[in-house]
Protein backbone atom coordinates (compact mmCIF):
# COMPACT_ATOMS: atom_id res chain seq x y z
CA UNK A 1 0.00 0.00 0.00
CA UNK A 2 1.57 3.44 -0.87
CA UNK A 3 1.56 6.43 1.23
CA UNK A 4 -1.58 8.33 2.02
CA UNK A 5 -0.67 12.36 1.74
CA UNK A 6 -2.69 14.26 3.52
CA UNK A 7 -5.34 16.94 1.11
CA UNK A 8 -4.99 20.33 2.49
CA UNK A 9 -7.53 21.58 0.10
CA UNK A 10 -10.61 19.15 -0.20
CA UNK A 11 -11.85 21.20 -3.78
CA UNK A 12 -8.85 18.76 -5.06
CA UNK A 13 -10.10 15.39 -4.37
CA UNK A 14 -12.44 14.53 -6.95
CA UNK A 15 -12.13 10.66 -6.57
CA UNK A 16 -10.37 7.81 -4.93
CA UNK A 17 -9.02 5.07 -7.08
CA UNK A 18 -8.79 1.77 -5.32
CA UNK A 19 -9.70 0.41 -2.07
CA UNK A 20 -10.61 2.43 0.86
CA UNK A 21 -8.23 1.43 4.24
CA UNK A 22 -11.44 1.19 6.50
CA UNK A 23 -13.18 -1.77 8.27
CA UNK A 24 -16.56 -1.25 10.03
CA UNK A 25 -19.11 -3.63 11.91
CA UNK A 26 -22.10 -2.57 12.35
CA UNK A 27 -24.50 -3.48 15.16
CA UNK A 28 -28.15 -2.33 15.68
CA UNK A 29 -27.83 -1.07 19.25
CA UNK A 30 -30.31 -1.02 22.30
CA UNK A 31 -32.98 0.35 20.57
CA UNK A 32 -32.36 -1.22 16.98
CA UNK A 33 -32.42 -4.87 18.35
CA UNK A 34 -35.51 -4.42 20.61
CA UNK A 35 -37.02 -2.64 17.05
CA UNK A 36 -35.52 -6.17 14.96
CA UNK A 37 -36.89 -8.30 17.78
CA UNK A 38 -40.53 -7.33 17.72
CA UNK A 39 -40.61 -7.76 13.48
CA UNK A 40 -38.72 -11.06 14.24
CA UNK A 41 -41.33 -12.37 16.86
CA UNK A 42 -44.59 -10.19 16.22
CA UNK A 43 -44.69 -8.66 12.64
CA UNK A 44 -44.58 -4.92 14.69
CA UNK A 45 -43.37 -1.64 14.18
CA UNK A 46 -41.72 -0.12 17.50
CA UNK A 47 -41.01 2.97 17.62
CA UNK A 48 -39.97 5.52 20.56
CA UNK A 49 -41.61 9.18 21.64
CA UNK A 50 -39.20 12.30 23.03
CA UNK A 51 -41.15 13.55 26.35
CA UNK A 52 -39.82 17.22 25.60
CA UNK A 53 -39.86 17.26 21.75
CA UNK A 54 -42.78 14.91 21.51
CA UNK A 55 -40.98 13.37 18.08
CA UNK A 56 -41.18 9.83 17.70
CA UNK A 57 -38.81 8.06 15.60
CA UNK A 58 -39.29 5.56 13.79
CA UNK A 59 -36.51 3.45 13.56
CA UNK A 60 -36.44 3.70 16.98
CA UNK A 61 -33.54 5.68 19.14
CA UNK A 62 -32.60 5.80 22.79
CA UNK A 63 -32.04 9.21 22.48
CA UNK A 64 -33.74 12.40 21.11
CA UNK A 65 -31.27 13.82 18.54
CA UNK A 66 -32.43 17.50 19.05
CA UNK A 67 -32.45 17.55 22.63
CA UNK A 68 -30.81 14.70 23.77
CA UNK A 69 -33.75 13.65 26.16
CA UNK A 70 -33.81 9.76 27.14
CA UNK A 71 -36.25 8.07 24.92
CA UNK A 72 -38.06 5.20 27.28
CA UNK A 73 -41.89 5.56 25.71
CA UNK A 74 -41.70 2.92 23.09
CA UNK A 75 -44.78 2.72 20.62
CA UNK A 76 -46.58 -0.03 18.21
CA UNK A 77 -47.49 2.20 15.83
CA UNK A 78 -49.91 0.87 12.78
CA UNK A 79 -48.00 -1.07 9.89
CA UNK A 80 -49.24 1.30 7.75
CA UNK A 81 -47.90 4.96 6.00
CA UNK A 82 -47.72 7.85 3.11
CA UNK A 83 -45.48 7.16 0.36
CA UNK A 84 -43.66 10.74 0.60
CA UNK A 85 -41.10 10.14 -2.06
CA UNK A 86 -39.21 7.44 -4.33
CA UNK A 87 -36.55 5.86 -6.82
CA UNK A 88 -36.33 3.64 -9.43
CA UNK A 89 -32.77 1.43 -9.59
CA UNK A 90 -31.53 0.08 -12.49
CA UNK A 91 -28.38 -0.64 -11.27
CA UNK A 92 -27.47 -2.71 -8.40
CA UNK A 93 -24.74 -1.77 -5.37
CA UNK A 94 -22.18 -4.01 -7.33
CA UNK A 95 -22.75 -1.16 -10.42
CA UNK A 96 -24.47 -3.96 -12.21
CA UNK A 97 -27.42 -3.32 -14.72
CA UNK A 98 -30.60 -4.89 -12.75
CA UNK A 99 -32.58 -7.86 -14.49
CA UNK A 100 -35.58 -6.02 -13.29
CA UNK A 101 -35.48 -2.35 -11.71
CA UNK A 102 -36.20 -2.16 -8.14
CA UNK A 103 -38.42 0.89 -6.50
CA UNK A 104 -37.41 1.77 -3.23
CA UNK A 105 -39.34 4.30 -1.32
CA UNK A 106 -39.55 6.82 1.44
CA UNK A 107 -42.55 6.10 3.92
CA UNK A 108 -44.25 8.32 6.41
CA UNK A 109 -45.23 5.56 8.82
CA UNK A 110 -48.52 6.42 10.69
CA UNK A 111 -48.27 7.80 14.23
CA UNK A 112 -44.31 8.69 13.65
CA UNK A 113 -42.42 11.87 12.54
CA UNK A 114 -39.79 10.05 10.29
CA UNK A 115 -39.65 8.74 7.11
CA UNK A 116 -38.69 5.15 6.55
CA UNK A 117 -36.88 3.66 3.40
CA UNK A 118 -37.52 0.53 2.34
CA UNK A 119 -38.31 -1.57 -1.24
CA UNK A 120 -41.67 -1.40 -2.86
CA UNK A 121 -43.74 -4.51 -4.05
CA UNK A 122 -46.71 -5.60 -5.57
CA UNK A 123 -46.95 -2.45 -8.07
CA UNK A 124 -45.29 -1.27 -11.67
CA UNK A 125 -43.53 2.35 -11.16
CA UNK A 126 -46.50 3.59 -13.48
CA UNK A 127 -49.11 2.57 -10.34
CA UNK A 128 -47.36 4.57 -7.74
CA UNK A 129 -48.72 7.85 -6.26
CA UNK A 130 -47.14 10.00 -3.85
CA UNK A 131 -49.31 9.83 -0.84
CA UNK A 132 -50.44 6.46 -1.26
CA UNK A 133 -51.13 4.38 1.46
CA UNK A 134 -49.14 1.49 1.97
CA UNK A 135 -48.98 -1.59 3.95
CA UNK A 136 -45.20 -3.51 4.91
CA UNK A 137 -45.45 -7.31 4.20
CA UNK A 138 -43.32 -9.56 6.27
CA UNK A 139 -41.89 -12.91 5.73
CA UNK A 140 -43.41 -15.73 6.77
CA UNK A 141 -42.71 -15.68 11.24
CA UNK A 142 -40.81 -18.73 11.02
CA UNK A 143 -38.67 -17.54 8.41
CA UNK A 144 -37.88 -14.25 10.26
CA UNK A 145 -34.52 -13.80 11.34
CA UNK A 146 -34.42 -10.25 13.21
CA UNK A 147 -33.09 -7.59 10.45
CA UNK A 148 -34.58 -5.12 8.05
CA UNK A 149 -34.92 -8.19 5.54
CA UNK A 150 -37.60 -9.46 7.25
CA UNK A 151 -39.82 -6.97 6.02
CA UNK A 152 -39.85 -7.93 2.20
CA UNK A 153 -41.71 -4.73 0.82
CA UNK A 154 -44.09 -2.21 1.13
CA UNK A 155 -47.30 -2.63 -0.76
CA UNK A 156 -50.67 -0.60 -1.64
CA UNK A 157 -52.70 -1.10 1.49
CA UNK A 158 -55.34 -3.53 1.25
CA UNK A 159 -58.89 -2.13 2.03
CA UNK A 160 -60.68 -4.82 4.17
Amino acid sequence: MGVIKKIEERKIIKAWKGELPVESLYTAGIAGERFFRAIKEKGVFLATRCPECDFVFLPPKIYCEFCFATLEEWLEIPNRGSLESYTILSVGPDGKRLSKPTIVGMINMEGTDTVFIHLLGEMEWDEIEIGMTLEAVFKPREEREGNILDILYFRPQEII
